[in-house]
């Protein structure tokens, strides 16, 4: 059996948070990022949806402009924290989530990229099963 493998497709993962599909990424495509736009929340810079059935027309859309899409549930990997005096706006643009705890910012990070970046910026990884509210 061969298995069509394209190394030239851009990944996405798409986080489960609660009742919400979650991600973000910056596009350079304007076309795209304007057929995305209606999922787009300003708010918290990342695109969301509320249903399987909008998640299912969003990863079809991605597929056909170029990207791999994977859906991820387990967020432990994703997750890290810094304490809340330490700087943290260069971990906080490539965030999905994030909340406090205590003496600490818990981030929900995009990518294992973004997870690795935020290390060497001085986090942690957060392996505590995380409910972000």
């Amino acid at each position: 059996m061969f298995v069509d493998f394209d190394i030239t497709r851009k990944k996405i993962n798409v986080f489960k948070i609660r009742k919400l599909y979650c991600f973000k990424y910056y596009f350079t495509d304007e076309q795209v990022f304007n057929e995305l736009s209606p999922y787009y929340n300003k708010e918290k810079y990342r695109f969301e949806c509320g249903t399987a059935g909008e998640r299912n027309k969003i990863i079809k859309y991605l597929w056909k402009v170029g990207f791999e899409v994977d859906i991820v549930e387990d967020l432990k990997e994703y997750i890290v924290k810094i304490d809340r005096m330490k700087p943290y706006v260069s971990i906080l643009k490539d965030s999905i989530e994030q909340a406090e705890i205590g003496r600490d910012r818990i981030f929900l990070m995009k990518d294992i990229r973004s997870v690795e970046y935020a290390i060497e910026q001085g986090a942690e990884r957060y392996a505590v099963e995380m409910d972000f509210k």
